[in-house]
């Protein structure tokens, strides 16, 4: 099982098509989000709205509405977050190195403890890994 990364409903238009194929292609095998991502979707959603005149009329309710809609299916599993910072710190063999890279340590480290790949459009994240073998078994960059 993978988890998809938020840049489905981003502003990235780059990803957003790339996002959207690879979830029509998997999501039949299973998807899933965790606090944290929840919490993001919510307020990438509500962003959106800001930037878009044909979106403002969205509101908080409708953005939750939206995702607790899409994660009642049976195919979406959630993942709790019920570990440490040291439990993170393990995970990440190649080490943190910046303020930017904790989210995505924390969801990679949630990922590995919940026996699924990461899906991301980062390239650089497979460096919070030691070794190519590690990312492959961890991390899907697309």
């Amino acid at each position: 099982m993978r988890t998809p990364s938020l840049r489905c409903a981003g502003p990235r238009m780059n990803t957003t098509p790339v996002c959207w194929a690879w979830f029509k292609a998997h999501a039949a095998q299973g998807w899933a989000t965790c606090a944290l991502t929840q919490g993001a979707f919510i307020r990438v959603v509500r962003q959106l709205a800001f930037s878009s005149p044909a979106a403002a009329k969205i509101t908080v309710s409708d953005a939750a509405e939206l995702l607790l809609r899409n994660t009642s299916y049976a195919q979406h599993r959630l993942v709790h977050l019920d570990f440490g910072f040291a439990d993170v710190l393990a995970v990440c063999t190649g080490g943190l190195y910046g303020h930017r890279q904790i989210i995505d340590a924390w969801l990679l480290t949630a990922a590995i403890k919940s026996v699924m790949k990461l899906l991301t459009f980062d390239a650089g994240l497979p460096s919070l890994l030691a070794t190519r073998d590690e990312w492959q078994a961890h991390i899907s960059v697309h």
